[in-house]
């Protein structure tokens, strides 16, 4: 099998370092895991089950997110939000480095996770974690969004099935998207002792509603950037 590591290092405050080697399956974008793993109670399935969660407790005794996240709460459970930290991401391409607040550089990790975890309803965003921005911000984060969607409307209509071009079927995503976080944070908040890590799925939903009303809004900010394809001459 073949797989690809994204690392995140984070230097914290007391010089410690924390370091995340995340293995994903190149194949089905799947982050792997120690299944034989002893994890605690918040992160099984019918914890704060999503509301919209498809899967049972006949096939999965633990909530795919939540196992994953699970290594982020014991191993920064000491820190503040705003603590400040460096953060470290490193891919086969590049390094990326960034001064930030500790909720911010959690909340990078934790968009990456989730979107790998195996939640079904996170299955979208695996195509995008294939092309990790870390610390994206938010007109980042639409245009890649919007852009992920699209490209998966060319290939559907390259196998003859109906498309999509007026983002309905994403707005739906962030949609079934808002729950899963609501019913993270409330894991969390059972799980963490300080408040970074639940903090960082807070912005993390922030990010999914505002996603969700505003994409055609943020989409026509950056139409201009698009003028040279609008010209009757285009070969």
């Amino acid at each position: 099998m073949e797989t690809f590591t994204i690392q995140y290092k984070f230097i914290l405050p007391d010089d410690r370092e924390e370091i995340f080697d995340l293995r994903i399956n190149a194949d089905n974008l799947e982050l792997l895991s120690d299944d034989s793993a002893d994890f605690p109670a918040w992160t099984k399935l019918d914890f704060h089950q999503c509301p919209n969660c498809p899967l049972t407790t006949q096939t999965h005794q633990y909530c795919p997110a939540a196992k994953h996240l699970d290594s982020i709460v014991r191993r920064f459970d000491h820190l503040s939000s705003y603590d400040k930290i460096q953060i470290n991401v490193t891919t086969k391409e590049r390094l990326v480095s960034q001064e930030t607040s500790a909720q911010s550089g959690i909340s990078s990790l934790m968009g990456l996770i989730i979107a790998t975890s195996g939640c079904p309803h996170t299955t979208f965003f695996r195509t995008m974690a294939r092309f990790h921005l870390p610390l994206a911000n938010s007109q980042e984060s639409i245009y890649r969004v919007a852009s992920t969607y699209l490209l998966a409307q060319y290939f559907l209509k390259k196998k003859g099935r109906d498309v999509d071009l007026e983002l309905e079927g994403l707005k739906d995503i962030y949609e079934n998207l808002q729950p899963v976080n609501a019913a993270l944070s409330e894991r969390l908040q059972a799980a963490a002792k300080k408040d970074s890590s639940t903090n960082a799925i807070v912005i993390l939903d922030t990010m999914a509603q505002i996603l969700q009303f505003v994409i055609e809004e943020s989409l026509e900010e950056i139409r201009y950037l698009f003028e040279p394809f609008f010209k009757e001459n285009l070969s």
